[in-house]
């Protein structure tokens, strides 16, 4: 009898017992990981600018282990450029991501009251995005992300990337200005371009005052791909709340994902203890 307890403690803890779950939402391509204990927190990855559901891969393996080992489900989620998704970062639905999260937090191992969200780049946007908007995401991890919302992935970049209700949601555009900048790939070049469109800029806000639970926010002070320690730096300005957190690395655009011990810590003191 020792021994099979024995096992059963060790399986629950190496996740041998977990259970993976593809789940059937429109225009979502979502993988359900959970524990075998109940009343799991729920945690939402969404990968960035790289389409297809980044964290179900086997590069997040180690990743997604450790939050299951940590009594977390986590709920791997694509939003384009995996099956049933659009092709493109275009015009994607946040209701439709959110509807997702609904139903991973239906589950009757999973606390839907306890819903964080991990976004890394365009899927950090996505993150408070969805936390801004909706009451029921009730924490933010955004690692690398931006302080607007910017064009789709269209050939002219002339469209939203995000809609809300069925409406497009305003975007700072490309700008004569960014041109010279996209022609020779500079991509930060050409986003700080574009948000000397200051009017533009106002309007684009992701409006994070609205986020109701705590933020980490991560950049990258060299980061090759965007002004993220800016941007990340105004958002904490809007929110003024004291469980807002911004951590600047020293390093480019991946170098905050080598930092997983902190967002770990921020998760298990500020969300899985609230």
């Amino acid at each position: 009898m020792r021994f099979f307890i024995s096992l059963i403690a060790i399986l629950c803890c190496t996740g041998g017992l977990s259970a993976q779950q593809t789940l059937q939402t429109p225009q979502v391509n979502s993988i359900l990981y959970s524990g075998p204990g109940d009343n799991q927190p729920l945690l939402v990855g969404l990968g960035g600018s790289e389409g297809g559901n980044a964290w179900s891969s086997d590069h997040w393996k180690a990743t997604r282990d450790t939050f299951l080992a940590k009594g977390y489900a986590f709920l791997a989620l694509g939003y384009f450029g995996a099956p049933g998704t659009p092709d493109t970062l275009n015009r994607i639905s946040i209701d439709a991501v959110h509807d997702a999260i609904l139903k991973a937090a239906s589950n009757p191992r999973i606390n839907k009251r306890k819903i964080a969200i991990i976004g890394g780049s365009r899927g950090g946007d996505l993150a408070l995005l969805l936390a801004s908007y909706y009451p029921d995401i009730s924490c933010v991890v955004a690692i690398v992300p931006s302080h607007v919302t910017f064009p789709g992935h269209t050939d002219h970049f002339s469209t939203p990337a995000w809609t809300f209700k069925g409406r497009d949601l305003p975007f700072v555009p490309v700008n004569e200005a960014s041109v010279p900048f996209l022609m020779k790939r500079d991509l930060r070049g050409a986003f700080e371009a574009m948000l000397q469109d200051t009017a533009a800029e106002r309007t684009a806000l992701i409006p994070v005052q609205n986020i109701k639970g705590p933020v980490l926010l991560l950049s990258a002070k060299s980061d090759e791909i965007c002004p993220s320690t800016p941007m990340c730096e105004k958002m904490i300005q809007q929110l003024k709340r004291k469980d807002a957190r911004h951590i600047a690395y020293d390093g480019k655009h991946a170098e905050p994902l080598k930092h997983f011990d902190t967002v770990y810590k921020f998760l298990d003191q500020h969300f899985k203890a609230r």
